[in-house]
């Protein structure tokens, strides 16, 4: 899951997120979150995108 999810689900921003978890980060597991590199993000925007593509062709 990432940030930007978690964030929808509580109703605020990403950026709000982050920092409150920055600045909580004793409250987190250690393995709570992780970073992606852009290599990473990359990819995972790929398959997202793939996957929604996905999904409008089995809708129509």
């Amino acid at each position: 899951m990432l940030d930007r999810d978690l964030a929808s689900i509580y109703g605020v921003e990403t950026r709000a997120l982050n920092q409150a978890v920055k600045r909580n980060a004793e409250r987190f597991p250690e393995d709570f979150m992780l970073k992606l590199s852009k290599e990473e993000w990359v990819e995972i925007e790929r398959i997202s995108n793939m996957s929604s593509q996905n999904v409008m062709t089995s809708l129509q």
